[in-house]
């Protein structure tokens, strides 16, 4: 079973450890001790609760097919006569979207401001990282 310290998973989540922290301490996610008395999660237990932050109705404002979803600050557009590029600081993670510039421009996004990158695909790969000294999440023993 793999397990995360509290900075591994609020990395994880897109969150600061101090977030991670009062989660665990009002019980919104189980947190056990590792052998060096640090608390710590089960990656059971943090994906349980990823699932209910995502089924929180409070978190979708528009129902749709697309079950991915990624909110985060907007740090560049690039705009010519037709295209423009949007860049999506979400969490960890960087998501570039191609699309109309007259789309960027009725959304009326600027750099910094808020937006939901919404993800649909028939294809979707997945990855596991090959395991290095920096890799997040321990199998716990």
């Amino acid at each position: 079973m793999t397990v995360f310290r509290i900075g591994e998973a609020a990395e994880l989540l897109g969150v600061s450890a101090d977030t991670m922290r009062r989660w665990v301490d009002a019980g919104r996610v189980a947190a056990g001790r590792d052998e060096q008395g640090h608390r710590a999660i089960s990656g059971v237990d943090l994906a349980a609760f990823v699932q209910t932050q995502a089924a929180d109705p409070e978190e979708r404002a528009d129902e749709s097919s697309a079950r991915n979803r990624l909110r985060g600050i907007v740090t560049a557009v690039v705009k010519d006569t037709v295209m423009a590029q949007v860049d999506i600081q979400a969490g960890p993670f960087r998501v570039v979207s191609l699309m109309s510039r007259e789309a960027v421009d009725d959304l009326g996004l600027d750099v910094g401001s808020v937006a939901v990158a919404v993800i649909k695909s028939t294809t979707v790969m997945v990855e596991k990282p090959t395991p290095t000294a920096s890799n997040k999440g321990r199998p716990s023993s």
